[in-house]
């Protein structure tokens, strides 16, 4: 076997394993902090490992000397986003459905390139791939059947279902902004760096956050079964996974990591089955299946179109 073949099967298993220990952590680790506060639960997910990344990373802040106003406005936003503000709105999804159907707000949160083509169109002048308002239609109209079958929302029984389909498609949002603000500062750090300062500014955001809404009294709330799923969220599908991720992408096509980050989904929808015994109804299964297909296509006609 080649050395680039070699180089092009490592990558593509560590996107999908990356994508598989995500899909993981959304239907078995992160429901098991439901007990505690959303915002401490972000707050303590980013400063452990930050603290981790101190011992092995500390070398990173010898960057600190080159930042520029506009690297500092990135960091901050990246970290807003993706971070704070996505992170947030994922977990307080998870926990508002209750151990019931968490595959459902796993599958909205891959509406997120949609939201990171339009902001690039936007923001970085660049050009949508073809037929794109056309599979951004098929997933959202896909989103909403995924949730709410044939039937129309009812508060007094949909309320939770209908609040955490909302808060995965702003975490979607969320996260296809820090793909776009990450993009503004590609090619100046590297992956380590801006994994690095992404924890790092988004555990002080979520600092001042807690500061002004959130408890630290949370922490004696803090079970032990709690700390073994934080420190399991912290060494595997936290900054761990992060990293897995990044150098996956670094040997592999866009193509094939859309193609490998599909089990992102499937996985969730089989751990949703095996640990929680949720089984999607056949209009879901219709509605999954629109919504990747159509994610997928949106993902290689954009790739085609920044090629020609």
């Amino acid at each position: 076997m080649d050395q680039a073949r070699k180089k092009l099967i490592i990558g593509a298993l560590a996107v999908s394993f990356s994508s598989i220990l995500w899909g993981f952590d959304g239907i078995v680790f992160t429901p098991r902090l439901y007990n505690l506060q959303v915002s401490y639960v972000v707050f303590v997910l980013h400063l452990l490992p930050f603290v981790m990344m101190n011992f092995l990373f500390f070398k990173e802040y010898r960057h600190l000397k080159d930042f520029t106003l506009h690297d500092i406005i990135i960091f901050t936003l990246i970290a807003l986003f993706g971070g704070a503000l996505g992170t947030i709105a994922i977990v307080k999804a998870i926990f508002l459905m209750n151990f019931s159907q968490l595959s459902i707000v796993v599958l909205l949160q891959k509406l997120q390139p949609i939201f990171a083509i339009l902001l690039a169109v936007i923001f970085l002048g660049e050009k949508t791939g073809r037929n794109f308002l056309l599979w951004a239609t098929l997933a959202i109209v896909g989103g909403y059947f995924l949730t709410f079958g044939f039937s129309l929302p009812d508060l007094a029984v949909d309320r939770n279902t209908l609040y955490a389909s909302l808060l995965a498609i702003l975490a979607a949002f969320s996260f296809g902004s820090s793909t776009v603000f990450s993009k503004m500062i590609l090619g100046r750090y590297n992956f380590v760096t801006s994994t690095f300062y992404r924890f790092g500014f988004t555990a002080f955001i979520m600092f001042i956050i807690m500061l002004g809404f959130g408890d630290f009294g949370q922490i004696n709330a803090t079970t032990c079964e709690n700390w073994f799923f934080i420190a399991l969220i912290c060494l595997t599908t936290g900054s761990g996974t992060m990293f897995l991720y990044y150098y996956g992408l670094r040997h592999v096509k866009a193509t094939t990591a859309t193609i490998s980050e599909l089990m992102f989904p499937v996985s969730a929808v089989f751990f949703d089955y095996v640990f929680n015994k949720s089984i999607l109804s056949p209009i879901q299964w219709v509605s999954a299946a629109v919504i990747i297909y159509s994610i997928f296509k949106i993902n290689t006609a954009a790739e085609r179109e920044l090629k020609s």
